[in-house]
């Protein structure tokens, strides 16, 4: 049995409105009903209160249904460095949009005919080359702090 069918059985065996489970939990009537339909699920500390409230494990909750397992070990999965993932996806972001100012400043000068300037003063490898670098940079470093979870 999945976990929205279960939920529903226990909750009739109660003989309760999915208000009444609503309120029991403190949740809106529209989250229970979502559990029911399985168009979504509870956090771990739901779980926890309809394990009590119905008087059955988490294990007979959770092992029904193999989606909902997976959500629960994924909510409780926490970076193991969320600055340094943070830091990388910003130089990610901070090349990409360096990159297309620098095509878009281009463009202008090219079909406008207008004389912006980029980076004036600056060496010629690093205006070039900037945007790449930070975007390789990042996407590297952001990539390889994406599955590393703190124990």
């Amino acid at each position: 049995m999945i976990f929205s069918e279960r939920l529903k059985s226990e909750r009739e065996k109660k003989g309760w409105s999915q208000a009444e489970l609503a309120e029991k939990i403190h949740v809106s009537r529209q989250s229970v009903s979502k559990w029911e339909t399985g168009k979504n699920y509870p956090s771990i500390e739901v779980i926890m209160d309809l394990s009590d409230l119905f008087g059955i494990t988490i294990d007979e909750l959770l092992r029904s249904d193999a989606e909902l397992k997976e959500k629960v070990i994924q909510d409780s999965k926490q970076l193991a460095h969320p600055r340094w993932k943070l830091l990388f996806d910003s130089m990610f972001l901070v090349g990409a949009f360096l990159l297309v100012s620098k095509i878009i400043i281009i463009a202008l000068n090219y079909f406008l005919g207008t004389q912006i300037l980029n980076l004036e003063g600056a060496p010629r490898f690093i205006a070039n080359f900037l945007p790449l670098i930070l975007m390789v940079a990042g996407g590297i470093g952001s990539d390889a702090l994406k599955d590393k979870y703190s124990e």
